[in-house]
């Protein structure tokens, strides 16, 4: 059970923008898919949410972008818990270029813990918060 997990990427001709780099919103969408990949690697996927009756909702994201991609770059982004509370989590990622280790971006998000029955705030259950290792930074 990774405490920070590692999800690789390789970028598509589809991911690029008209200024030959990768589009910023790409950046999101795999912060997102590493994300949603480390909580399957703890045991907790889509139908472990469903017996639990709540699901992990963004409250907010924030992103800083220091180089860009290029079409063929492979990229790990590297992601961990660095905080939970009683409704909600800190995520934090990191996104590195592999054949240069360089650091392409930065991100943290807050996700709130959402009952879909009532679509309110959830309250984190143990079981779920001992799932994860908090990592303050790796």
């Amino acid at each position: 059970m990774p405490a920070v997990y590692e999800h690789h990427h390789t970028v598509a001709a589809d991911e690029i923008d008209l200024n030959g780099h990768v589009n910023n919103l790409r950046y999101l969408h795999w912060a997102l898919d590493a994300a949603v990949a480390h909580s399957r690697a703890q045991g907790w996927g889509r139908a472990d949410y469903e017996r639990l009756g709540a699901i992990w909702v963004v409250r907010s994201h924030a992103i800083k972008y220091l180089q860009s991609a290029v079409l063929g770059d492979d990229v790990v982004v590297r992601t961990w818990v660095a905080g939970m509370k009683k409704f909600s989590s800190t995520r934090k990622y990191r996104m590195v270029r592999v054949s240069d280790n360089l650091q392409l971006a930065a991100a943290e998000t807050e996700w709130v813990l959402v009952d879909i029955a009532s679509r309110g705030l959830a309250k984190i259950p143990a079981e779920l918060i001992n799932s994860f290792t908090i990592v303050e930074q790796p």
